[in-house]
């Protein structure tokens, strides 16, 4: 018996594995392109998962998005009418307050010996004066029997007349110190919060002081300042002039809550030269205090509702070379690209001008992968042939018969 011969049998192994190799390479082919290969060898490709929402007819209001400040109504710095020690601070700091509450007392002592003074010399003018009547009283009757110069008699009636100037006088101090007094009593001119006390009990407030005693910043009703470009003037203008009220809406700075609802109160007189816009300016009643002095809110004006508007997701929008267009399911399963015209946005929503009805489906997830003409499959949709499935399920719940 003859043995094989080694050597022939090492020079044959390169060639055997060549020969595996490509065997497993044809089962890698098979398996991987022999359903999907299939469709690609007659020019077709697997469809495209994609999400569709359906074009909607509502009606839609128009706004216009702004960054503002809130600006109180009024803000007033407290001061001092007269100088004098602080004796009593009648607010506690951050309060509300209303208009005509006392804020602080001045003392009063010292305006209370003015006005008595004032009051003892209306009084030794106002005796002086009587006198002086009496005097002008005799002296006519003794001019009537030519007993007395008339010259005399005019004397004494230019005299009453000076008195009746000094009782005047006095008269106007006692109501000077009178109204010093009051000023003792340092109350509130407008209601509001006030701030942090800018002065100590014991200290003396003067009339010079430059932060005054507190600041009061008006709270309800408040405003909102903000700006937008010189082109929506267009927008806003026609519905002022109408007198219509433009709704006006107050965002958080994450654009997440509603703070408050408003409408705008005026424009502006002129455009800035240096940015291009305008400023507005809306009024809110603010009854529950959620918008705070300087703080920054993100403005929504309504500058319009537009009726029977189609609306999509702006999600659905594509540009390119064709222009501004959507991806528009089909009823064979393909989707076409439709060129339309959009408008405005709003948030999330496109309002479409042309192109669209209510009732088109257009792709808003998806869209990266897609081609005018391409398959594509809704996502959630059931991709298996219903007889397939079903004959599935009746394999695996058919019991086999009893022997």
């Amino acid at each position: 018996m003859t043995r094989p011969n080694l050597r022939s049998l090492r020079g044959k192994k390169p060639i055997v594995l060549l020969v595996l190799l490509l065997l497993l390479g044809f089962l890698v082919w098979r398996l991987t392109l022999g359903n999907g290969g299939a469709d690609a060898r007659k020019g077709k490709q697997a469809p495209t998962v994609v999400t569709a929402v359906a074009a909607s007819l509502r009606d839609m209001p128009l706004e216009l998005t702004a960054l503002g400040t809130v600006t109180p109504n009024n803000t007033v710095t407290v001061h001092s009418m007269i100088t004098g020690e602080l004796q009593r601070i009648g607010f506690v700091e951050g309060q509300m307050v209303k208009a005509g509450q006392l804020l602080a007392q001045i003392d009063p002592r010292p305006y209370q010996v003015q006005l008595a003074q004032a009051q003892g010399q209306l009084l030794h003018d106002q005796a002086l004066l009587a006198n002086a009547r009496l005097d002008l009283a005799r002296y006519r009757a003794l001019l009537t029997q030519n007993s007395i110069a008339e010259q005399q008699v005019a004397t004494q009636d230019a005299l009453v007349k000076q008195y009746l100037g000094t009782v005047a006088t006095d008269g106007a101090a006692v109501d000077n110190a009178k109204l010093q007094l009051t000023y003792c009593r340092i109350s509130a001119p407008v209601s509001g919060r006030v701030g942090l006390k800018q002065v100590d009990l014991g200290n003396i407030v003067h009339t010079t002081d430059t932060n005054g005693v507190v600041v009061i910043t008006q709270m309800q009703p408040t405003n909102v300042v903000f700006s937008v470009p010189e082109d929506n003037l267009g927008q806003i203008l026609p519905a002022l002039g109408a007198h219509q009220t433009l709704p006006v809406e107050a965002w958080d700075r994450e654009n997440l809550h509603k703070l408050a609802d408003g409408r705008l109160l005026a424009v502006d007189n002129q455009v800035s030269s240096t940015t291009g816009t305008v400023a507005l300016k809306a009024v809110f009643t603010n009854d529950d205090n959620t918008l705070f002095p300087q703080q920054f809110v993100n403005i929504r004006l309504q500058t319009e509702v537009r009726k029977n508007a189609v609306v999509i997701p702006l999600a659905a929008l594509q540009r390119g070379q064709p222009g501004t267009f959507v991806y528009l399911i089909q009823p064979d399963h393909t989707v076409a690209l439709r060129v339309i015209v959009p408008g405005p946005s709003v948030g999330d929503q496109l309002l479409v001008n042309s192109g669209l009805v209510a009732g088109d489906r257009v792709v808003v997830d998806g869209v990266d992968r897609l081609r005018d003409g391409a398959r594509v499959v809704l996502a959630g949709a059931q991709t298996s042939p219903p007889d397939s499935a079903a004959a599935k399920g009746q394999h695996r719940h058919h019991k086999a018969p009893a022997a």
